[in-house]
């Protein structure tokens, strides 16, 4: 299978290729050339697959230039060690309402960005070795939080790499931000940026689209590329998850083989849901795609539109990775339901870069609705969602799965849809303590993110993720601050 760029120049590569280069020559985003397309036969062997096993079959689909051993090596590399802790990787809770939750926090960083950045840097290291390529690669990563973590802790004293992570100076919580200023690694520098996360994604997307700095790195032995889930090779992983669900929902009989479900995401970049998306073009029986968004509710307004305008206000909310105004993956999504008319992709970026808006019409949109329904919740709602789930259930969610909550419940409300829906839990409750309290009505008795660790952990039946219990005593080894436009600066001086 080789991989295109969404705007339509005629570099063609293998996916080792595309992985190594993270975004394509002409700005686009790199798609495959045909998505492939799965037997009942190939989702029933998934039935009694580990998450492992699981992987290797749908990777395999998409990663064709890669042979089973070596697939079989980086997913290893990736799960296993103990690095999750669970054997299950991504276990589904099922509750008495009906109501199934896919817990896709139980890595190392406990987000679910560790379900593709433990495994993204080892498809990076093995493309590096089969291609040839003698170059050091420099990750760029703008993080709203999440990401950056995981993306360092992944890429880690790899080598011929180094990574560098941008995140937003009052954009992420205290212990996100914690998490990258006390990263390990000779290979690791992290900044903050004075701004939101569209400044820090801008920022990176410019030292990309910088042919003149681009040259002199090749010329001094580098080569950019990115863990952002622009990255095919972060984009793919994700994939799995989607067909792992829907087997543990078979073996939990909630649903009989065959049956179709909805899968409610809580969204910001676009990538999470991307991935479900890919997932049903494959042929796995998915009915609906929920799109969860909070009050930077753009993507809501687009799915029910057809108009895309960042021109709005930016609140901070109390689910910071979903604080984004402008959800990259998206452009893979228009060119699929567009037919691969690179053109349009082009008219409509340059509209976005331009005048903060562009407009897909009726049809594009009658397509896109036909997979995606939108809704959001704001902040209050989001916090009595929270306590609401606790109370019900004695189970604690973190903000942004409860954000998917409520737009579930909204969505059932309105729609009248008893599909069987799986919700994607995509953060720890301890990584948003300070929010996640608030909602409880617990009383935080001015106490430091550390100490809150420890109030949350007497109400909540899961341990403190000893990631995050091991923060308390990391050393702060980044201190960097600078303006999105002194980025390109900070990359020069660490180089």
């Amino acid at each position: 299978m080789k991989y295109r760029s969404t705007r339509g120049n005629e570099q063609i590569l293998k996916s080792a290729e595309a992985i190594i280069a993270g975004i394509a020559e002409d700005g686009g985003l790199f798609i495959p050339t045909e998505l492939p397309k799965i037997s009942p036969d190939f989702l029933k062997s998934l039935l009694s697959a580990t998450y492992q096993e699981c992987a290797e079959k749908i990777l395999g689909q998409f990663l064709t230039d890669y042979t089973p051993a070596e697939l079989k090596q980086c997913v290893e590399k990736a799960y296993g060690n103990s690095k999750f802790d669970t054997d299950l990787i991504a276990p589904l809770q099922s509750f008495v309402d009906h109501e199934n939750i896919l817990e896709l926090w139980h890595g190392p960083t406990s987000a679910f960005k560790d379900m593709a950045l433990q495994l993204l840097p080892q498809l990076m290291s093995t493309a590096l070795v089969k291609t040839g390529e003698k170059s050091e690669i420099v990750i760029l990563v703008a993080t709203s939080g999440d990401t950056g973590k995981a993306a360092l802790e992944g890429f880690k004293d790899v080598d011929q790499i180094r990574i560098m992570v941008f995140y937003p100076k009052a954009g992420v919580s205290k212990i996100q931000r914690q998490q990258m200023v006390t990263q390990t690694g000779e290979n690791v520098a992290v900044a903050a940026v004075t701004g939101n996360f569209d400044d820090a994604q801008t920022g990176v997307k410019r030292i990309f689209n910088d042919v003149d700095f681009n040259k002199m790195l090749k010329n001094q032995g580098f080569q950019l590329s990115s863990a952002n889930s622009i990255n095919w090779g972060r984009l793919v992983p994700q994939i799995v998850y989607y067909f792992n669900s829907y087997a543990q929902m078979v073996s939990h009989n909630k649903i009989k083989f065959g049956d179709s479900i909805n899968f409610v995401v809580p969204t910001g970049n676009f990538g999470n849901i991307l991935a479900g998306f890919y997932a049903k073009c494959m042929g796995l029986p998915i009915n609906k795609l929920v799109c969860a968004s909070n009050a930077n509710n753009v993507l809501t307004d687009f799915l029910r539109t057809g108009i895309y305008n960042r021109q709005r206000d930016f609140f901070k909310t109390i689910t910071p990775s979903m604080d984004i105004l402008i959800s990259s993956n998206l452009e893979r999504l228009l060119y699929h339901i567009g037919g691969g008319d690179s053109k349009q992709i082009c008219r409509w970026m340059s509209q976005l870069a331009e005048v903060g808006s562009y407009n897909v019409g009726a049809d594009y949109l009658a397509k896109i609705q036909s997979t995606f329904w939108a809704g959001w919740a704001d902040d209050k709602q989001t916090a009595a969602k929270i306590k609401a789930v606790y109370q019900q259930h004695n189970y604690i969610v973190d903000t942004h799965t409860a954000v998917a909550w409520q737009v579930s419940d909204a969505y059932k409300q309105i729609t009248e849809d008893t599909t069987p829906t799986v919700i994607v839990s995509t953060a720890s409750p301890y990584k948003f303590n300070d929010s996640v309290l608030d909602a409880l009505a617990i009383d935080k008795k001015n106490a430091d993110e550390f100490d809150l660790l420890d109030t949350l952990a007497k109400y909540n039946s899961a341990p403190i993720p000893i990631g995050l219990a091991n923060l308390r005593t990391a050393k702060v080894l980044h201190q960097q601050i600078c303006t999105k436009e002194d980025m390109i600066n900070i990359v020069k001086t660490i180089l």
